[in-house]
């Protein structure tokens, strides 16, 4: 039997939207800005998800220092000609409505700093689906998907939201890895940018937004 969940955290980047043609188009264009060697496409899609900063130090072997100038040549970029090259996954607008006319509360909980999460889901037509919306901040001081859901737990609280069975709804394993830190189960989206090594640790994959229904409304 499916629980009977009380509120839910969606990601957004490979799980609402796949906004990778965006995202790596900008990164393309940020290296060589930076005169640095061009990832091929399957290395750039590997920054999709996780914290940008993460990424410019995990993957492009960048210290601090480097990593926040890139961010200010990559943000910058993308705010202005990459963040509506997304589409939303078919299925999934769907979803969020019947969630909201079930009146289960849902927080958006990305990576993405809130404005341009907040500029994709207005632009789709989505943002009234959410209870709040819960991004990175501007400074991406808060981008670890851990401090991301702890805010957006704070704000789901501040409006009275039950927060007794909290799911996550992700596609890659920092979503379940910072769900997790707070207790919180993920269910593991199959259509993003995740690999099925990065399922561990979830309590069901949704191959499609039919089983996510499936498992969120039963």
């Amino acid at each position: 039997m499916t629980p009977q969940w009380t509120c839910f955290l969606f990601d957004l980047d490979g799980t609402i939207v796949d906004s990778a043609p965006g995202i790596t188009a900008s990164l393309a264009w940020t290296f060589e800005q930076l005169g640095r060697p061009i990832p091929s496409p399957a290395e750039l899609l590997a920054y999709v998800g996780p914290p940008i900063l993460d990424s410019f130090r995990d993957l492009a072997g960048m210290d601090t220092d480097e990593a926040l100038d890139a961010l200010s040549v990559y943000r910058p970029h993308y705010l202005s000609t990459g963040v509506f090259n997304s589409t939303v996954y078919p299925g999934v607008a769907d979803l969020l409505k019947r969630i909201y006319e079930r009146g289960i509360p849902m927080s958006l909980a990305t990576s993405k700093p809130e404005t341009p999460a907040l500029a994709v889901l207005d632009h789709y037509g989505l943002t009234r689906y959410f209870t709040v919306i819960t991004g990175a901040s501007e400074d991406e001081v808060r981008s670890r998907k851990a401090d991301v859901v702890a805010e957006a737990l704070l704000r789901l609280g501040a409006v009275g939201t039950d927060l007794v069975r909290p799911v996550m709804i992700g596609d890659r394993e920092h979503d379940v890895k910072g769900a997790a830190a707070h207790g919180i189960p993920t269910i593991f989206v199959g259509w993003g940018y995740g690999s099925p090594a990065e399922e561990v640790g979830t309590i069901g994959v949704a191959k499609t937004p039919g089983d996510l229904r499936t498992l969120l409304l039963g």
